[in-house]
């Protein structure tokens, strides 16, 4: 099954990456596959110290994760997939769809604040012309009404 890759971070415009992913599976039969990336810079220190925070991290994932596919499993009838990577964050994204042939679209959500759409974005779009994948970045401040709209649509 084809599916979409969204990034899961702390920023507030994945919430809508997310929801209009989960709203274009839903409409096409696509799966979801939803990446977190943990940065290495969160775990300079000695390594049980490292090992405690790892885990934390990956617990503090999982629980947004599970917020998210109760939502999608409920309202959208679509069951995601998590995927957890450690390392550089563009990195492990290329990563993870070089990995897994079944990823066909990434999802990204674009920050509207002044420091610009986010690395991620920036980055992917300076590189655009080598991705294997498209990539739809969807505006952060888009309004809910109108993301179900597009997506739907």
């Amino acid at each position: 099954m084809r599916k979409f890759l969204v990034v899961l971070d702390d920023s507030k415009e994945c919430l809508n990456a997310i929801r209009f992913a989960a709203l274009r599976a839903a409409r096409t039969g696509y799966g979801v596959q939803i990446l977190s990336v943990i940065p290495p810079e969160e775990f300079q220190h000695f390594m049980g110290v490292a090992d405690l925070m790892r885990a934390e991290a990956r617990e503090r994932i999982e629980a947004h994760f599970e917020v998210y596919a109760k939502w999608m499993r409920d309202r959208q009838g679509v069951t995601p997939e998590l995927v957890i990577r450690e390392g550089d964050p563009v990195e492990q994204l290329m990563a993870q769809i070089t990995e897994d042939p079944q990823v066909g679209i990434l999802v990204l959500g674009a920050g509207t604040d002044n420091r610009g759409p986010g690395p991620l974005v920036t980055h992917l779009a300076r590189n655009s012309g080598a991705l294997p994948v498209p990539v739809l970045i969807v505006p952060g401040d888009l309004p809910r009404d109108k993301l179900e709209e597009i997506a739907k649509g």
